[in-house]
């Protein structure tokens, strides 16, 4: 189990780890969905951290594993890669919500700021990457600032009380308000934490194996590791986000739906600290190279767009989907082709 796989056993196990990510992840959203109720917690905060966290799982375990395995692009890419690929749920979602944008829809003052938190998260990596190559006991100085940024900006967007900015609610506006039947009303929110860890767990094994068949694709197929991590470890990373925020939408829950993408995006930058602790031969930051800086500037270009269109609230667009959702689509295709040649 701890060598590399045949290429055909390697595929197998991406498909099915991929599979259960999908069955997986649509059970997540009416736990998560009921637990953000119960805690009084609201779809934005519990989403994007605690959701997050869950849909994060399997790609922090990816970049663990590729990193402690001498594979630091692998690690790098699988972590940027996935954040770019998890923005473009939102598009997959606002393509399944019918009545207006969905970034229209679920205006949050909450999902703009883990939005702007995302940024700044970004372009702290990019800044440890092209900082003086130090470690302390094998860890680069910024992996402690990312941790110190992350947790200073939940206990700001939580202590916002009463912020000083509010979306202008419109007919179309879905507001976070909890659910007038309570799908789990004969169970315990008790009981619907352990489930929700033990999915947790679940999600941390498919990770694990994800991890392993990427890294003996890459021996298998002498493919870039960067192309490999930033695409096809992305989309197995990306998948729990984009059918989670799919789901989400179908029963309603719209702001739950961005939090999870947005908070989820937040948690894999920290990845890159995943990476940098198990990565035993320097700084992870530095064993980046052109194809997973390139990438993570895309992820902030992307990011911006995102929340260019939560700012504009614009109410339909083109095919659907608003002036974001077609930038955020051009923009990967782009980066996937730039990847590939």
């Amino acid at each position: 189990m701890t060598g590399i796989w045949p290429l055909g056993w390697a595929a197998i196990v991406f498909a099915a780890a991929g599979a259960l990510t999908v069955l997986l992840s649509i059970r997540l959203v009416g736990l998560g969905d009921t637990l953000a109720d119960r805690t009084g917690w609201g779809e934005a905060f519990f989403g994007a951290v605690f959701f997050g966290l869950v849909t994060s799982l399997s790609g922090i375990v990816m970049t663990g594993v590729s990193a402690a395995a001498g594979q630091p692009e692998l690690a790098y890419s699988n972590a940027v890669g996935g954040i770019a690929v998890q923005t473009l749920a939102i598009v997959a979602a606002d393509l399944t919500y019918r009545r207006v944008n969905l970034e229209h829809a679920a205006a949050s003052g909450q999902n703009l700021l883990f939005g702007t938190l995302l940024i700044v998260l970004l372009s702290a990596a990019l800044l440890g990457s092209f900082s003086p190559e130090v470690t302390v006991l094998g860890l680069h100085p910024v992996s402690l600032v990312m941790v110190a940024l992350y947790l200073g900006g939940l206990r700001l967007i939580q202590a916002q009380e009463e912020p000083m900015w509010r979306a202008v609610p419109t007919r179309e506006t879905r507001a976070d308000h909890p659910a007038e039947q309570d799908e789990f009303g004969s169970r315990t929110a008790g009981s619907l934490g352990l489930e929700f860890a033990g999915i947790a767990a679940l999600v941390v094994v498919g990770g694990w194996a994800v991890a392993r068949a990427a890294e003996s694709l890459v021996v298998a197929t002498g493919l870039n590791a960067g192309f490999v991590g930033g695409v096809f470890m992305g989309l197995v990373n990306a998948l729990p986000e984009t059918v989670a925020a799919i789901a989400a939408v179908r029963r309603g829950a719209l702001t739950l739906a961005v939090a999870a993408v947005i908070g989820g995006n937040c948690l894999d930058a920290l990845n890159l600290v995943v990476g940098d602790v198990a990565f035993g031969g320097g700084s992870l930051y530095h064993a980046a190279g052109t194809d997973q800086l390139f990438l993570t500037t895309a992820a902030l270009l992307m990011t911006a767009v995102l929340l260019g269109g939560l700012l504009v609230r614009q109410r339909r667009g083109w095919w659907r989907l608003g002036f974001d959702g077609i930038l955020l689509a051009a923009i990967y295709v782009s980066a996937v082709l730039a990847l590939a040649f």
